[in-house]
């Protein structure tokens, strides 16, 4: 983003609801042009979004759209805060996992990782638009605040506490660019995860020439006995969340 639309996007995100910049009022909303523009990004990934076919969408001239968001880059920065799930809806999960027995921080980074995870299986642009130097919304500022607060009093310094959740964030986008990779980069997401897919598209290779790589085989059978979509997300997550462990036992000695 250029200077320029750096201030854009912020007041876009964090100012007051804007009015055009001139000429007839047209009865758009900041939200309905977002929404309009998270519609082709979810048919035909962020490549097919363009101000025209924002407008056209919206029935009205791409001049008319151009009174309310400026270029591409600020609409795009609107229509990642109309996509992420709303944090707030978060709070339940988290509060009973604190509550739960033996609950706290691991169990409450359980929940913020598989709720982002579905947020990318639900949106996969947003694999694409959540990278770079960019303004975050109150939403993406509010996912990665209740993180952070997962992993109040744990004894981590801000620093440590910032990379932790970075890595695991980490850890769910790899995932989820894996399933968007394995169902084509489309803009829908996959019925599968990437093990299942991996298991289907080596098992012909594998029957014919499985002598030859028995460890393979094996580890690929143990898979698609038990299947499930999330397994490569889960278990990397736990294993982070064990070394992310004995970081917050040490620090409590």
């Amino acid at each position: 983003m250029t200077s320029e639309q750096w201030s854009a996007a912020v007041r876009l995100l964090w100012g007051p609801p804007a009015k055009p910049a001139r000429g007839p009022k047209r009865g758009l909303t900041l939200e309905g042009i977002a929404l309009a523009g998270v519609g082709i990004a979810d048919a035909e990934g962020l490549g097919g979004v363009s101000m025209q076919r924002v407008a056209a969408e919206l029935a009205v001239t791409k001049m008319a759209l151009y009174r309310y968001v400026p270029g591409k880059a600020e609409l795009v920065a609107l229509m990642v805060e109309a996509a992420l799930p709303d944090p707030a809806g978060l709070d339940a999960g988290l509060a009973a996992a604190a509550a739960s027995a033996g609950g706290g921080w691991r169990e409450q980074l359980g929940v913020w990782a598989r709720g982002l995870y579905e947020g990318f299986r639900a949106h996969p642009w947003l694999l694409e638009a959540t990278v770079g130097a960019r303004v975050m919304g109150p939403r993406e500022l509010g996912w990665m605040e209740r993180a952070l607060a997962a992993l109040d009093g744990c004894g981590l310094s801000g620093a440590e506490a910032m990379d932790s959740v970075v890595l695991v964030a980490g850890h769910v986008r790899g995932i989820a660019e894996q399933e968007r990779a394995m169902a084509g980069g489309g803009g829908g997401a996959g019925g599968e995860g990437p093990d299942a897919q991996l298991v289907v598209m080596l098992g012909e290779v594998l029957r014919a020439r499985g002598d030859d790589y028995p460890a393979l085989a094996a580890a690929l059978g143990s898979v698609a006995e038990q299947g499930g979509q999330e397994q490569a997300l889960l278990y990397g997550l736990e294993r982070i969340l064990d070394g992310l462990g004995l970081l917050v036992e040490r620090r409590g000695r």
